[in-house]
């Protein structure tokens, strides 16, 4: 038998309304380990969205490289095998790939393509080894694909409109597939499973509410789990964060170990345990993430109910500021509340929270009539924002709301004359 963790989507680096998720981060890592230790796991899968972002910061890859470092001392025999996905660069990630395997570390960040116009499926052939060093399985590590890669090797658009090259795209996406399970096929014995990675979005599945960047394809967003035939034991998806099976049991999301959004908050959050027996899937089985920062949503509901409920909060003041949970407020209004972020603050005074977002949700504006066109250079800065104002509300700004007007646009000129050289004057 052969026992493999899935995850993905660790998005290292990751900065959520402007805070560092370092901590975070490090806790899942130390737990994946403590798991790979516990489970005894022949190979960590991890498919794709390594990193949040094409540049990461010096501190996420060190998060990184001290994993797979710590991995390898405490478990030799493991095998990890980590593709890029639409958040990565795939040079980037490949970079370090030399001394990686010297660490029994696998990173596929592209395809590459023969001479002959045939894909080179070796380098994407990755062998699975139980305890005593004997290949139980191959894994086909798809990186996610970008159209610069998997078009114009013998595939022509017939014209240049949208979805000629979307189809295009697709026929390019089928073609690796089927020459990488062709490949595969190949080089394995009786008795040794095939496991496919893939970052992309299957037809069928969840998409989140907010945090997936689309992957678009000619207008679609989804692929067919048809690419992935029955004689392939396990496929192990990325890019989604919402785990979830495709179509069969074989053919999972693992999810994102963290929510990266707060949409994402309710979705129960894993690595998946596999295992596999001679050439088939013996079970696949959801291992939870502990969470390590809290995160709590109140609302949407008036602005009494979210104040009674933010009074009303309890949080465990023991806890270390960089523990403490994150809060998101969405308040829905019926008209402007000039002092609403005081009026939250004031009722989150003295609780071990972080506010880090408060969204005002208001009503929605009558769009059927068509917009006139104003020249602005013919309005002054006050009465671009009476109009404005009275579009969004419905009623003109209370003095009040003037006053503060004023005040922050003479704070501007003022700014911006003592910034001119020579005493000049603003026009």
């Amino acid at each position: 038998m052969l026992t493999l963790i899935h995850t993905a989507d660790w998005h290292l680096g990751q900065t959520f309304h402007g805070q560092e998720r370092h901590v975070e981060h490090r806790a899942f890592l130390d737990w994946l380990l403590e798991t790979l230790a516990k489970r005894r796991a022949d190979a960590l899968l991890v498919a794709g969205d390594v990193f949040d972002v094409v540049n990461p910061s010096m501190r996420a890859q060190e998060l990184l490289y001290d994993f797979i470092v710590a991995a390898h001392r405490r478990l030799p025999q493991l095998d990890i095998v980590m593709t890029a996905g639409n958040h990565d660069s795939g040079n980037r990630i490949e970079l370090p790939a030399p001394l990686m395997r010297r660490l029994n570390t696998h990173a596929l960040g592209r395809v590459q393509w023969c001479d002959d116009g045939t894909l080179d499926a070796e380098r994407l052939l990755v062998p699975l080894t139980d305890a005593e060093g004997e290949t139980c399985a191959w894994c086909l590590a798809l990186p996610f694909l970008r159209p610069a890669e998997v078009t114009g090797h013998g595939l022509t658009p017939s014209d240049d409109n949208e979805s000629e090259r979307g189809n295009h795209y697709v026929a390019g996406i089928s073609r690796v597939h089927e020459q990488l399970i062709a490949a595969a096929r190949e080089r394995r014995a009786p008795g040794q499973a095939l496991v496919a990675m893939s970052h992309a979005h299957l037809r069928g599945a969840a998409v989140s509410e907010a945090s997936e960047r689309p992957i678009v394809i000619g207008g679609e967003e989804s692929l067919s789990a048809s690419l992935f035939p029955a004689d392939i034991a396990y496929v192990a998806l990325g890019h989604l964060h919402r785990p979830q099976q495709v179509s069969e049991a074989r053919i999972r999301y693992s999810g994102s170990p963290l929510p990266l959004d707060f949409s994402e908050v309710s979705y129960p959050h894993q690595v998946v345990e596999v295992t596999l027996k001679g050439e088939s899937l013996m079970k696949a089985e959801a291992i939870a993430v502990p969470r390590t920062i809290a995160m709590q949503r109140i609302g949407p509901a008036g602005l009494d109910e979210v104040l009674a409920e933010l009074e009303a909060l309890a949080p465990d003041q023991m806890l270390p500021r960089e523990r403490w949970p994150w809060l998101e407020v969405r308040v829905t209004l019926s008209a402007p509340v000039p002092d609403l972020r005081a009026r939250v603050e004031a009722a989150l005074e003295g609780k071990a929270l972080r506010l880090l977002r408060l969204e005002r949700q208001l009503p929605k504006i009558d769009t059927d009539s068509a917009p006139q066109r104003v020249n602005l250079e013919s309005l002054g800065p006050k009465t671009l924002f009476e109009r404005t104002w009275q579009a969004r509300w419905g009623e003109p700004p209370i003095d009040e709301v003037m006053a503060d007007f004023d005040r922050l646009r003479q704070e501007v000129l003022d700014d911006d004359d003592e910034e001119r050289p020579n005493g000049e004057a603003s026009a």
